[in-house]
């Protein structure tokens, strides 16, 4: 009975040990990850608005600023906007997808054989869009119909009712990505390790398409230590389009920051989003750096949803 009493002990001292060094270990590396944690940038674009928040992925974004700047240019109201939205999320997820039901392509999923155009057409946003737009005008009325009866009457999908059940992203979309709520958007993504040159003429011909020669003049590069960045010239609801247009495409063309009067979007700290510019504003970040701890990003950026799925993955 002794001897076994002395096994006992000892192999519950083996546990204990083991138990204590898995515990160790396991708080090293949860301190390890929680250090690091504020380091960690995903790829995507938060759309923060009075109504809500959505999280996009950047091709998501990139695709909801033309759609924003191809309506601006037809001088349509935000209702299309919304329509437009709510249109491209059930369909495609707001992705230009090389597939779909059928002969189905692109963010709308409009077919060859239905006359919107060809396939190479189709796949480029901007004439999507603008085809869709132009179907949109013909619906009389479509201001006042529910958001999902207008979407209906340009697609004649199957159900679509569907269409509905993106109303608030569209909404939330729309009133940031029109600039009817300033510094409404800004992404966040992994610097490279050697950034490619800054395409500024690039991003002008781009907006050039959607918007207007007036709307790419409205772009300004300008240099710094941190690379080659755009000031946005234009002011009010329009001037945050273009800068919302800007920072959503940024990361394709390589511009480091964008700059709308007072405020700026910087890429080496996406997840910041807009902030002050300036020496002063400069100041008063380091000093408040100093005195706070650093929050995760995860912390910083609160709870937003993403975009629910359409019918088509």
């Amino acid at each position: 009975m002794t001897v076994a009493l002395r096994v006992s002990r000892g192999v519950l001292a083996v546990v204990v040990v083991v138990a204590v060094l898995g515990a160790g270990i396991y708080a090293g590396v949860y301190f390890l990850l929680r250090r690091a944690e504020p380091l960690i940038m995903v790829e995507q674009c938060l759309v923060r608005t009075p109504q809500g928040e959505r999280v996009l992925d950047i091709e998501q974004a990139r695709i909801s600023a033309i759609i924003a700047t191809v309506a601006a240019r037809r001088g349509l109201p935000e209702r299309a906007v919304q329509i437009a939205y709510a249109t491209a999320i059930q369909e495609s997820k707001l992705l230009n997808l090389p597939y779909g039901d059928r002969d189905s392509l692109g963010v709308f999923q409009q077919r060859p054989s239905q006359g919107w155009g060809t396939k190479k057409q189709l796949l480029d946003p901007v004439y999507a869009t603008r085809r869709f737009f132009a179907a949109l005008e013909k619906v009389k009325d479509y201001q006042r119909m529910p958001i999902e009866e207008a979407a209906q009457a340009v697609q004649r999908s199957a159900d679509g009712s569907a269409y509905a059940d993106h109303q608030e992203d569209a909404e939330i979309l729309a009133a940031a990505f029109t600039g009817r709520v300033p510094h409404a958007v800004h992404c966040t993504y992994p610097a490279k390790a050697t950034p490619a040159p800054a395409r500024v003429d690039a991003a002008r011909r781009l907006l050039t398409r959607t918007l207007g020669a007036a709307g790419a003049r409205a772009l300004v590069e300008e240099r710094s230590t941190g690379g080659t960045g755009l000031r946005v010239t234009a002011t009010g609801k329009r001037g945050w389009l273009i800068a919302s247009f800007a920072v959503a495409h940024a990361q394709q063309y390589g511009i480091a920051h964008v700059r709308l009067g007072g405020l700026i979007w910087r890429a080496e700290s996406g997840d910041d989003g807009w902030t002050e510019s300036g020496a002063a504003a400069t100041r008063r970040s380091e000093a408040a750096a100093m005195a706070a701890p650093a929050r995760p990003a995860a912390a910083r950026r609160g709870r937003a949803g993403r975009l629910r799925a359409g019918a088509r993955p």
